[in-house]
């Protein structure tokens, strides 16, 4: 036994020495020269002669130092960009719910971007990024306002808000009709509520349809960017590199819901009338030509039995019409490819739509169109949600006994600035719609007002909060 431990020590040392005597005499050596060999400076025996010697002071920047400088469009664009906070209280469920009945409310708080459109306190932001709020919060130079939210447009997810402040840095304004492809955008937001975040890249393609608005009558036609868009940043600017306002950045195409090159803003030319008429009617105006189109192509060519043998698939297929529409009265047919509006060439159905988008209920275009491969043209007047010229205004009504204000929505009464009376002793939330009172569908403010007003006994009241969350009450009027 005594043998083998000293066999055992005698190699163990042997081994150290060994190791200790590489190290030190050919380890250490060797990195030695090649680290002096690494950073040693290199000599030239002559002199290096340039043919066109520059003087290291005056040197220009290249074109490519000034097409990716963006710091100019930043310091321009940053000051117009806020950070909104939307509040709201969601219904939740404990275990206690099963034996004691009723449910909880947690307080919950999303946020996301806007951009400041006048010195007076309009803000632009995604209508995503408030529909769910009983309370919106713009921060904006290290300060807090409460947000009054004049007004949404769903088909093209957008909102405008107001705070009460004077002298704000307006947004320049651009135009996303002259945006080209390939130009450099810079967008500017609050990711991941990291304020005044900016990102830049490239306007990837113009016209976008990517199906993502659930509104009846959406308008997508979405200027692509592959500058790094993430959550927070929805409502913030996309900007040119003037600094100029061309797009308000709205979603992003993702598997994981983080950037991944594709992201989309609503063109600004479309913002501005949306935002006009917000403030000036309470709504947009939208106009209908009486008909739906499709895009055009060999496939829905060959679906409607056109001829496919063409040189190019321009224009927009239309697909059918509303009997005695505008578009039946002029003439128009299905089959029939339209190319253009008023002498604006559309080759895609988004592209027919943001035509349309900047149009008026009575405002009268002319459609160029092929039929038969023969060109045509026809004149029609374009018509609002209800078939009529008339410009439309939204109607607000107040109730003193419901202590809120009620308009009608798509799914039923909405009640907003609760600030007493029936509503508040209830603990109804701030944009409660009310869908039916007594198990009986109601659709007009003025019938929820004639029910409170001279109702007297067990009520029933079924609706959902900001959030669309099924909330009903039962109580008793007296």
């Amino acid at each position: 036994m005594r043998k083998i431990i000293g066999i055992f020590l005698l190699s163990f040392t042997g081994g150290l020495a060994g190791a200790w005597f590489w190290t030190n005499y050919y380890l250490l050596p060797q990195l030695q020269r090649n680290t002096e060999a690494q950073y040693s400076p290199t000599t030239y025996d002559s002199p290096v002669v340039y043919d066109n010697p520059v003087q290291e002071n005056n040197i220009p920047p290249s074109d490519s130092e000034s097409e990716t400088d963006f710091s100019l469009a930043a310091s321009r664009a940053i000051p117009s960009v806020v950070y909104i906070n939307s509040i709201f209280k969601g219904a939740s469920f404990s275990p206690f719910d099963w034996f004691f009945g009723g449910t909880t409310s947690q307080t919950r708080v999303s946020s996301g971007s806007g951009v400041i459109f006048t010195a007076d306190g309009y803000i632009v932001t995604n209508n995503h990024v408030i529909e769910t709020a009983e309370k919106i919060e713009v921060n904006y130079n290290k300060k807090i306002y409460t947000a009054e939210l004049i007004g949404t447009d769903p088909s093209t997810d957008l909102a405008v808000l107001k705070i009460d402040e004077k002298n704000l840095p307006a947004i320049r304004f651009g135009s996303s009709r002259n945006l080209q492809v390939g130009e450099w955008v810079v967008a500017i937001g609050n990711p991941f509520s990291l304020s005044s975040t900016v990102t830049a890249g490239i306007v990837s393609a113009k016209g976008r349809r990517i199906g993502i608005l659930e509104d009846r009558f959406p308008i997508e036609s979405f200027i692509q960017t592959d500058a790094a868009i993430n959550p927070g940043n929805s409502g913030g600017a996309l900007v040119n590199k003037n600094g100029e306002l061309v797009g308000i950045n709205t979603a992003i195409l993702s598997r994981t819901g983080s950037y991944t090159g594709y992201a989309f803003a609503v063109p600004v030319d479309i913002t501005r009338k949306v935002v006009d008429d917000i403030v000036k009617y309470g709504v947009v105006q939208r106009a209908f030509f009486g008909g739906n189109v499709i895009d055009y192509n060999y496939e829905n060519a060959r679906k409607y039995d056109l001829d496919t043998n063409v040189p190019a698939f321009n224009g927009v297929l239309l697909e059918s019409l509303m009997r005695d529409g505008p578009a039946d009265k002029a003439g128009l047919k299905p089959g029939d490819v339209i190319t253009h509006v008023n002498g604006v060439e559309v080759n895609s159905r988004s592209a027919f739509e943001e035509e349309l988008s900047y149009r008026y209920p009575g405002d009268k275009v002319t459609f160029t169109y092929l039929r038969n491969g023969k060109a045509n043209t026809t004149t029609l007047t374009l018509v609002n949600k209800g078939g009529s010229t008339e410009l439309v205004r939204r109607k607000i009504y107040s109730s003193a006994t419901i202590g809120a204000q009620l308009e009608a929505t798509d799914y039923g009464v909405r009640a907003f600035k609760i600030t007493g009376g029936y509503f508040k002793e209830l603990g109804i939330p701030e944009n409660y719609t009310i869908i039916s009172i007594n198990r009986v569908r109601v659709k007009d403010p003025q019938e929820v007002i004639d029910f409170f007003e001279k109702y007297k006994g067990r009520v029933y009241l079924y609706g959902m909060n900001s959030s669309r969350e099924i909330i009903p009450y039962d109580f008793i009027l007296r």
